[in-house]
């Protein structure tokens, strides 16, 4: 599915119809859209500042693709860049049989797991999920295919009309998942988020470790994919609303996923090995807006606690 690029400065997403929205929802989309509807120049900084505290769901696929600088805030070629980046994803190779296999069976089991949120249409969206995915993985041959890309790929498909629009967001984002620096040095950066969680709640890292819980396999997934693959869709469109507005998402991601085991201490302490492991791959659903506030909170207590922190990159 290829659709022309849209005219309009703002587009909303296919979610389902709010009625009668919450006050403070009104006034946060009044100030989005000041920006949104300025004829010469989107202020990008004010839509950060604005996006921390969540964005509408009727416009974040619009103020996403100022985030990650897929539309640009100078309006003045505006329509000459969404035609050429239409044209760009138009003549891009999509085909891909082995790889549409298995995004289709990917596709399917998520739109299974998610089929209470109704956020996706299951007639159409599978098609735009084979398209992106291939189109990616046929100009990036040094990259395999891998079932989170179905999961990293949602958040788009949900949020915006257009499909060269996903592809395009789709590409920003993986490409920083996917830098060199950062899939190199992911065992080091599982480590000093493993030294981090033992710092702060040593009864639950050791409590996991008499469970004998294989931290490995939870924790390089939460680190690597954004808990796209772990939280509840609605819970990543908050997370990512925020991630988006920062400059250093990646490197304040591992903050959240410990105010996340945090939050869940409790609970953990509870179950069994195989429970625990079922909640850690699927996370309940909870608010997002405590967990980074959460998070922001345990970088100051790491910060204090060992001067500075490093940065773990190859």
């Amino acid at each position: 599915m290829t659709s022309s690029p849209p005219l309009s400065s703002s587009s909303s997403s296919p979610g389902r119809r709010r009625t009668s929205p919450p006050l403070h929802s009104t006034l946060l989309r009044e100030d989005f859209d000041e920006v949104l509807e300025s004829e010469v120049f989107v202020d990008v900084n004010r839509l950060r500042k604005y996006a921390r505290h969540g964005i509408p769901d009727e416009i974040r696929g619009e103020v996403w693709k100022f985030l990650l600088g897929v539309e640009k805030p100078d309006r003045s070629s505006e329509f000459t860049q969404r035609r050429a980046r239409f044209e760009s994803y138009r003549e891009i190779d999509k085909e891909n049989v082995e790889t549409s296999k298995r995004v289709r069976g990917e596709v399917n089991r998520y739109l299974t797991r998610t089929k209470k949120e109704c956020l996706l249409d299951p007639h159409s969206s599978p098609a735009i999920f084979e398209a992106v995915i291939c189109a990616y993985l046929n100009c990036n041959n040094n990259i395999d295919y891998s079932p989170a890309l179905v999961q990293i790929c949602a958040p788009f498909v949900i949020t915006m009309k257009s499909e060269h629009d996903v592809f395009s967001c789709f590409e920003r984002l993986v490409n920083t998942l996917y830098e060199p620096s950062l899939e190199s040095s992911i065992n080091k950066r599982v480590a000093q988020f493993l030294s981090y969680f033992r710092t702060l709640m040593p009864e639950l890292y050791n409590y996991f470790e008499d469970e004998e819980l294989d931290v490995g396999e939870w924790a390089s997934s939460w680190l690597r994919f954004l808990l796209a693959k772990e939280l509840p869709t609605a819970c990543v469109l908050s997370l990512w609303d925020v991630y988006f507005s920062l400059p250093d998402f990646i490197d304040f991601h591992p903050f959240v996923c410990l105010a996340i085991l945090r939050h869940l201490k409790d609970s953990l302490e509870d179950l069994e090995q195989s429970e625990i492991r079922s909640m850690l791959l699927r996370l309940p659903k909870m608010n997002i807006s405590r967990i980074v506030s959460q998070a922001y909170n345990i970088r100051s207590e790491i910060q204090a606690r060992y001067g500075s922190i490093t940065t773990v990159r190859a």
